[in-house]
């Protein structure tokens, strides 16, 4: 195709735009709405996402090391120990923590009562140990529970089964709930769209019967179609970024600390308003190439 007649299509299609003006608004209007719903969806569940890793990662093992009556062995058995965990394929990380550092916690957590056992301290020496994929959680205790001088292994079973359970569920009907919208969007826009291209059926057979190709007939209106999806992305980029700014500048401080957060402004913008933009400019064109063929059979 010549440049000059590229350079035309382009010229048409925004002329276009402008001679079927109420059209042009309603299919606008259509993509807005639709792309606006898609991208708040999309927010959402990316930070539903993000909570339910963080709820997953900060699922670990308490291993608590049996008490060793010769002083002299202890760090040997517990380094020991420690290998042989370290060296489970399974396991991502093990952290130690002495008898006097889970005191310690304890009194943070709890009260300075707590402090009167510092002078004949209960508790065992304890390893931390998390697993590569959370979901293997329990396997991985069960295997610890087996070694030799381990006195516990505690990872909150039953509890963490039934968290996994429903995240597991949770993910799937926000992944279903998505796509069923991402569907519910190329219907309306589409159709907003074709019901533009039906009311001009009479200038695209006139085209026709004066000798143009169908190449020549299609591309305005698919252009068309891709600056219909473009300006119907204008405003639910605007409007998502702005609401997410400021959710984000109100609860990532009150957050800070917790046990999860809620994601940074970047990427998460940058890839929801990219997939909003291509999204409209995807069912744009889609929706004018299948609109004008069924008027290019003539």
């Amino acid at each position: 195709m010549k440049a000059r007649t590229l350079v035309r299509h382009f010229r048409e299609s925004f002329k276009s735009l402008g001679r079927n003006s109420w059209m042009t608004i309603a299919s606008v209007s259509a993509v807005t709405v639709t792309l606006l719903l898609v991208g708040v969806f999309s927010v959402i569940m990316m930070n539903l996402n993000k909570v339910a890793s963080d709820l997953e990662n900060d699922v670990e093992i308490r291993v608590m090391i049996d008490i060793i009556s010769d002083e002299t062995q202890i760090d040997i058995v517990e380094n020991q120990l420690i290998d042989k965990i370290q060296g489970m394929p399974d396991v991502e990380e093990v952290t130690y923590s002495s008898k006097e550092e889970e005191l310690n916690k304890l009194i943070k957590d709890f009260g300075d009562e707590l402090s009167l056992f510092e002078q004949n301290n209960p508790l065992y020496n304890v390893l931390y140990v998390k697993a590569v994929d959370p979901l293997k959680t329990a396997e991985v205790a069960k295997q610890i529970d087996s070694f030799d001088n381990t006195q516990e292994v505690v990872y909150g079973e039953g509890k963490v089964e039934k968290l996994f359970n429903v995240l597991a569920i949770a993910r799937n009907v926000g992944l279903v709930l998505i796509l069923g919208l991402l569907f519910t969007a190329m219907f309306l826009i589409s159709n907003t769209i074709r019901i533009t291209i039906i009311a001009r059926k009479d200038e695209i057979e006139i085209m026709k019967l004066v000798g143009a190709t169908n190449s020549f007939v299609r591309i305005p209106f698919v252009l068309e179609g891709m600056w219909l999806g473009i300006i119907g992305s204008i405003i639910p980029i605007t409007v998502v970024s702005f609401a997410y700014y400021k959710i984000h500048e109100l609860l990532a401080p009150r957050l800070k600390g917790e046990l999860f957060q809620i994601l940074d402004t970047m990427p998460l913008l940058f890839q929801v308003n990219g997939l909003i933009l291509l999204i409209g400019i995807f069912i744009g064109i889609w929706g004018s190439f299948m609109s004008v063929r069924k008027f290019l059979k003539i």
